[in-house]
């Protein structure tokens, strides 16, 4: 399908749209701040399901207020029926930590318990996976810019950086804006934004350096125009059919899939938005024309 969108008229719109919502995840970042997960805090998570549902949240949250465990976090997870409580470490626990809160649920609640997931993480550890994830994304935002720095123009990889930068703390803002929890899922699926929006911003980028060679007296603004026409057909089929894939994980995948689901969905979206509408008018700083 050929299509012949006027996109250099919202290059400008656009781009203070970006700026706004691009300071707005910073401040949310800064002042709300992301809700670590157990990965990245510490502490224990323990997925429980009780068949009678005439148990209350109030219930579990009193049976283990009596071991004094501190910030204790207990809401109902999926179908009804479903717990999931949420116990801050601040310091290592004892070897039998877990098996004192199973035996103090199994005492008050007169049900049969089916613990569903258990998993405990210790300051010491959580502190490193965090610096791990930091580290994995600094890395591969750094690569990245390498491979288009060598491929293309280094014009092109400072555009490409930009909209991942873009994409990236605009994903961590909404993340905070929800209440999501960040953990390494998280991380995952930053990665796996950062990788699908400088494949996008590549397939456009690889038509412009056609388009510059092939138009050579046409306007810049009128050839990054015209390569973004070339290849949208393309853009809109990868990211309807990965929506579609993703949206379908995020309704029929259950609980513990939804955050990673939700954060590709936004990804997406947003690294198809950047690729069009960032990383090609970053561009246009430059007043170049490639090597022959």
């Amino acid at each position: 399908m050929k299509y012949n969108i006027t996109f250099k008229n919202y290059f400008k719109k656009f781009g203070i749209f970006s700026i706004v919502i691009f300071l707005t995840s910073v401040l949310l970042i800064i002042f709300k701040g992301l809700n670590y997960g157990i990965d990245f805090k510490g502490g224990t998570l323990i997925e429980v399901q009780i068949n009678n549902n005439n148990v209350e949240v109030s219930n579990l949250r009193s049976a283990l207020n009596e071991l004094n465990l501190g910030d204790v976090n207990v809401k109902n997870f999926g179908k009804q029926g479903n717990y999931l409580i949420k116990i801050e470490e601040k310091i290592e626990k004892n070897e039998n930590y877990i098996q004192e809160i199973k035996n103090s649920l199994n005492k008050k609640i007169s049900e049969e318990l089916n613990y569903r997931r258990i998993e405990n993480v210790g300051p010491k550890v959580s502190a490193e996976l965090l610096k791990s994830g930091v580290i994995s994304i600094c890395l591969a935002l750094m690569i990245m810019l390498f491979y288009i720095w060598i491929r293309f123009e280094w014009q092109f990889g400072f555009g490409a950086v930009v909209a991942l930068t873009h994409d990236v703390l605009f994903t961590l803002g909404v993340l905070s804006l929800f209440n999501i929890d960040f953990s390494l899922s998280s991380i995952a699926a930053i990665l796996t934004i950062a990788g699908y929006s400088i494949n996008d911003s590549v397939v456009i980028f690889d038509r412009i350096r056609e388009n510059l060679r092939k138009y050579k007296k046409l306007d810049l603004v009128d050839v990054f125009n015209e390569s973004i026409n070339n290849t949208l057909s393309r853009t809109l089929m990868t990211s309807i059919t990965t929506l579609i894939a993703l949206f379908s994980l995020f309704i029929f995948g259950g609980e513990v899939i939804k955050p990673f689901a939700f954060a590709m969905i936004i990804g997406v979206i947003i690294g198809t938005y950047s690729s069009i509408f960032i990383a090609v008018p970053t561009l246009l700083l430059f007043k170049f024309r490639p090597q022959e």
